[in-house]
């Protein structure tokens, strides 16, 4: 069957919810000069999303690109939501087309839970096997969202208990000014502790003074109460 963006722009504001706009509109810091300065909201909830992507796994990747560029914030949700899901699903050379449309519409990828969704389970999985020189020059770009997809899209790493690129990616950005980037690499560092204590440590007993003070709470929020105060009160 064959979908427009139009169509199915149609089908998501019928699910639209002006209350629930409203306090996105908060909770994603739309404000002038926050980081989602100017980012509007129809109001649908992700489980919703979800379930409605699941009627759209044909979606042809054109029409996903129309939504990344919608103004309204679910609908550039939604198509990654699809994209993921599809990549899921792909033979390599579809899995190298979401990718690339990726990367291309990366400047519409542009709040955090738009790249938490989306870049370990694209960019991190297409690149798993591959040279990640890629994720080296998006940790170096100028655009927020770059610098935060590169260190997601390491999660994947992660998960096969391979560290050594958020390392050095976290190495990169320790002092970015962004705190969403400070969230960021913590997480990831937590990420790495739940799995090898050893590594993680190792690196922080390195690093942790020279780190911005969310991206080490972050890293420690595991760690006993005993650890997690000698590593705030510089005493590790």
């Amino acid at each position: 069957m064959r979908y427009s963006a139009k169509d199915i722009q149609k089908e998501l504001r019928r699910l639209a919810d002006k209350k629930t706009a409203i306090q996105s509109l908060r909770f994603f810091k739309t404000g002038k000069g926050e980081y989602g300065e100017g980012d509007l909201f129809l109001g649908i909830r992700v489980p919703v999303l979800r379930k409605k992507a699941k009627q759209y796994h044909d979606l042809p990747l054109a029409v996903s690109g129309d939504l990344l560029k919608s103004k309204y914030h679910e609908e550039r949700l939604f198509a990654l939501i699809v994209l993921v899901e599809q990549f899921r699903k792909s033979e390599p050379d579809q899995e190298e087309a979401i990718y690339h449309l990726y990367l291309e519409y990366s400047q519409f990828i542009n709040s955090w839970d738009l790249v938490d969704i989306s870049a370990a389970h694209i960019v991190g999985a297409f690149l798993y096997k591959r040279e990640r020189q890629p994720l080296y020059a998006l940790a170096l770009s100028k655009d927020l969202w770059e610098r935060r997809i590169s260190i997601i899209s390491t999660f994947n790493f992660i998960r096969h208990n391979e560290f050594g690129d958020t390392l050095n990616i976290s190495k990169i950005l320790l002092n970015d000014k962004e705190d969403l980037i400070h969230k960021a690499v913590g997480w990831m560092l937590r990420e790495i502790g739940k799995r090898d204590l050893k590594t993680a440590e190792a690196f922080l007993k390195k690093y942790y003074k020279k780190m911005p003070r969310t991206m080490l709470r972050y890293a420690i929020e595991k760690f006993d109460e005993e650890k997690r105060k000698n590593y705030l009160l510089g005493r590790i």
